[in-house]
C-alpha cells in the first residue's frame, strides 16, 4: 500500500495536495472514479476543480477554480468568502446592526452618509428601477412585509393595506446626494431591501477580488440562482471555451431545461417556485409586482445574461414581473442583455422556452 502522502497548508490551498492524492489513490484503485474528478464529455484530458463553500445571505455560495492553475488562487477565494460575510453584515435587511438597517431607521428624518460602494449600488438600483418602469424596486419592502414573505409566512392582505403600502414605494421616494454621498427618504414608512440585487453584487465584489489577485478563470454562484463566470473551465474544447451551467426546469426541479456556456458574463434566475402559499385554491408566489402590490405570475421563470451579476439578478426579477413581451422589448434595445424566459404552455402543466438576445453567451435547450 502506498505511503500516506504529506502536505502542507500551501500545497493544500493551491490544489497540489488534491492532485497528489488523486495520483496516489488512482494507483491503488484505477477503475473507480473519485467523487471530485471531472470526466469531460468530449474526450479531453481529465481536469480537477477546487471548490470553496460558504453559507451566507440565506444560501450557499461556492467558488470553483481550476486546480493548480493560479498560484494563490485558493487563498484569494477564501478571502473572497470572508468578503461575502462582511457584505452580508452591511446589506442584510434582517440584521439590526447592518448599515442597511441604519439607513431604514434614520433616512426618513435626516440624510444618512453611506459607504462609497453601497452608495454606488443604490444609485444603480434606482437606475434599474427607472429603466424597468418600476418592475424592479428596492423600496417594495413594505409590500413584502404585508404579504408575510419576510417571515416565510405568506398571508393574503387587505386591499386597503396594499394601497397604503403602494404610497410608500417607488424610486422617487429616495434622494441621493452624490456630492455628500448621502441618502434620504421623502417620507415616513419608506424602507429599502436589497434582496433582489445584493447577492449578485456580492458575486461581483468576489469576482473583483479574484481578478485583482491574478485569478482569471473561475465560476462563482450564490444559491445556484446567481452566477458569475470568468475565463474558462480547464480542459474544455476550444470550440466552447467557457463554463457550462445548467438551467433547471421551473416545473420539474430534477430536470435540466437548458445548458448555458458562460464566459466573462453573469447569470441570474428569478421565479416563485420555492416561496409561495395557497389561499382559496389560488397560488401566491413571493415575487411581487411593486407597481400593483400583487404577486407576479405571467412567467414561470426568467433567466438573464448580463455583464454583471448585480444587473443579472435585478433584471431577472424585473423580467419575471414584466412578463414576456415587455422583457423581449427591453432586451431588443440592449444588445448586452440576453434572456431565457419560460412561460406557461397551452396545455396544463406544459411550458414554453422563449429566448431573446444571447448576452454574448451560447446555450442549447435540453428538454
Amino acid at each position: 500500500m502506498a505511503a500516506k502522502p504529506q502536505s502542507n497548508r500551501r500545497q493544500f490551498l493551491t490544489g497540489q495536495a488534491a492532485l497528489d492524492a488523486v495520483s496516489n489513490l488512482a494507483a491503488d484503485a484505477p477503475s473507480r472514479p473519485l467523487d471530485y474528478r471531472s470526466e469531460l464529455s468530449h474526450g479531453e484530458a481529465e481536469t480537477y476543480l477546487i471548490q470553496i463553500d460558504r453559507t451566507a445571505m440565506a444560501c450557499e455560495f461556492q467558488i470553483l477554480l481550476n486546480a493548480g492553475q493560479h498560484p494563490g488562487a485558493t487563498e484569494a477565494a477564501l478571502d473572497a468568502m470572508d468578503l461575502i460575510e462582511r457584505l452580508e453584515e452591511q446589506l442584510s435587511w434582517f440584521r439590526d446592526t447592518s448599515e442597511l438597517t441604519r439607513i431604514n431607521r434614520m433616512a426618513a428624518t435626516s440624510p444618512v452618509v453611506v459607504e462609497q460602494r453601497l452608495f454606488q449600488l443604490l444609485a444603480e438600483a434606482i437606475s434599474l428601477s427607472e429603466q424597468t418602469q418600476g418592475a424592479f424596486d428596492i423600496t417594495a419592502a413594505p409590500l413584502w412585509k404585508l404579504w408575510g414573505f419576510h417571515r416565510r409566512e405568506g398571508k393574503l392582505p387587505a386591499e386597503a393595506d396594499i394601497q397604503q403600502a403602494l404610497t410608500q414605494r417607488g424610486s422617487h421616494q429616495i434622494r441621493l446626494d452624490t456630492a455628500a454621498q448621502t441618502i434620504q427618504f421623502a417620507r415616513d414608512g419608506v424602507e429599502i431591501n436589497l434582496g433582489a440585487i445584493g447577492k449578485g453584487y456580492a458575486l461581483d465584489r468576489c469576482g473583483e477580488h479574484l481578478v485583482a489577485a491574478g485569478v482569471d478563470n473561475f465560476l462563482i454562484h450564490g444559491g445556484q440562482s446567481s452566477m458569475l463566470a470568468r475565463g474558462r473551465r480547464a480542459g474544455v474544447s476550444e470550440v466552447e471555451p467557457s463554463w457550462t451551467v445548467a438551467l433547471r426546469h421551473p416545473l420539474k426541479p430534477d430536470q435540466r431545461l437548458a445548458e448555458i456556456h458562460l464566459r466573462d458574463r453573469a447569470l441570474g434566475t428569478s421565479g416563485s417556485g420555492n416561496q409561495f402559499f395557497h389561499f382559496g385554491g389560488k397560488r401566491y408566489g413571493h415575487v411581487l409586482d411593486p407597481r400593483t402590490g400583487q404577486p407576479a405570475g405571467a412567467l414561470l421563470s426568467a433567466t438573464v445574461l448580463a455583464p454583471t451579476a448585480a444587473q443579472a439578478d435585478a433584471l431577472a426579477t424585473a423580467f419575471f414581473v414584466m412578463g414576456l413581451e415587455a422583457s423581449i422589448e427591453f432586451c431588443e434595445s440592449r444588445p448586452e442583455i440576453g434572456a431565457l424566459l419560460v412561460s406557461p404552455g397551452e396545455r396544463a402543466g406544459s411550458s414554453e422556452l422563449v429566448t431573446v438576445g444571447s448576452g454574448q453567451c451560447e446555450w442549447r435547450q435540453i428538454a
